[in-house]
């Protein structure tokens, strides 16, 4: 080959490229079923294709399903194998947990693990049951799983926002990111109210609670809506992912968010920020600047539980979160910018009273007529 025809350094496919496909294909395959609410027919749809795998000569088992005593489920586990759960005690109540190493010890092809999403009983060897799902994967064992889209944790102040429910059991959006097949479970809202008021979803008791306050027709038309878009968006992402392991590494811009250390709209703030990044499709950074009056002997501990808390949020949602000290924080955030190569500084708006900010400007302030070269961005939340 002549040296014309050799490719460029720019062009040749990474190291950390071909090791991300290494080690693709050594995890097993995760394949999930995705509903915009309860009593979309997940669990139902996930038995069916279990019992069709099993016909076809595939090792299948059930690692963990929860009926909820929908008699139409439990007939649909028929002849698949089911390992049993372990028992946990816990305050003198007995709760059923995922047996992840009795799964790990008899190895089947494939697992059918219900409720991605489930937080996990004190004791266990993960606090959520979407990192015993990945502690499979790791082992090579293929997945299938069930999910509501309101669990997301980067969609937790829209869901809130919509339905006037906080969701308590949230998961990160890049394990939905990195699934190899989504498979939308949709069931019109009126169609779902009928399933519930017939008995279908909840006992008829809980039924009728539930369309007084969740289930309610526009609370169940919105999140349809949210589960369609995000679909759409995480089978976007897929391609793009594809797209990046064939092409070669590229620089590209990137978004920061400034932390602040006692903003109580902060896990907002990082929520936005992450769903901004991941639909550019670019890093992204949570950047703290501790000031001499905020150094770690000097605040109190309820601010620095809440500080890291929002780090270790960073964290989840795929971003990276960074901690650094300066006097002057607009500075150090615009030199941070710089050698980072941000594009986009995102800002919370300020929380501090009026007559504060007038000594020589808000940060906010200061980031605006100082930062030539990026776009700053101010996110009421």
């Amino acid at each position: 080959m002549s040296a014309r025809s050799m490719p460029a350094e720019s062009d040749r496919p990474s190291p950390e490229q071909f090791l991300n496909l290494i080690r693709r294909q050594e995890r097993g395959r995760l394949k999930v079923y995705l509903g915009s609410s309860a009593g979309v027919g997940k669990t139902y749809a996930m038995l069916r294709e279990g019992q069709r795998l099993k016909e076809q000569g595939v090792d299948v088992a059930i690692g963990l399903i929860e009926t909820h005593g929908r008699a139409e489920t439990a007939q649909q586990i028929g002849s698949l194998e089911v390992i049993p759960a372990r028992e946990i005690e816990y305050r003198g109540v007995k709760l059923r947990e995922m047996d992840l190493d009795a799964i790990l010890t008899r190895r089947p092809t494939v697992c059918l693990v219900d409720e991605l999403a489930h937080t996990n009983a004190p004791g266990s060897r993960f606090p959520k049951r979407y990192q015993d799902v990945e502690e499979l994967l790791r082992a090579g064992i293929h997945v299938i799983t069930t999910v509501n889209v309101q669990h997301l944790e980067s969609l937790y102040d829209e869901v809130e926002r919509v339905t006037a429910v906080k969701v308590k059991e949230r998961l990160p959006d890049r394990v939905l990111a990195e699934a190899d097949q989504i498979v939308n479970i949709d069931v019109s809202a009126e169609d779902l109210l009928d399933r519930l008021k017939a008995g279908k979803v909840y006992p008829p008791e809980r039924a009728e609670r539930a369309m007084e306050n969740f289930f309610t027709l526009p609370n169940l038309t919105r999140l349809r809506e949210i589960t369609l878009t995000e679909l759409a968006h995480l089978i976007d992402h897929r391609a793009r992912r594809a797209e990046a392991d064939r092409a070669p590494a590229s620089t590209t811009d990137r978004v920061m968010v400034g932390l602040s250390s006692m903003s109580p709209n902060a896990p907002a703030l990082l929520r936005r920020t992450s769903r901004m990044a991941d639909r550019l499709n670019v890093p992204w950074y949570a950047v703290y600047i501790q000031t001499p009056s905020e150094d770690a002997t000097r605040a109190d501990a309820a601010t620095l539980r809440m500080l890291y808390k929002n780090l270790e949020l960073a964290k989840q949602l795929g971003g990276t979160p960074m901690e650094f000290k300066g006097r002057d924080v607009a500075n150090t955030i615009l030199a941070f910018a710089r050698e980072y190569g941000i594009k986009i500084i995102v800002m919370g708006r300020s929380q501090r009273p009026w007559h504060r900010r007038l000594w020589g400007g808000s940060v906010i302030e200061r980031l605006i007529r100082d930062a030539e070269g990026f776009d700053v961005l101010i996110v009421d939340v």
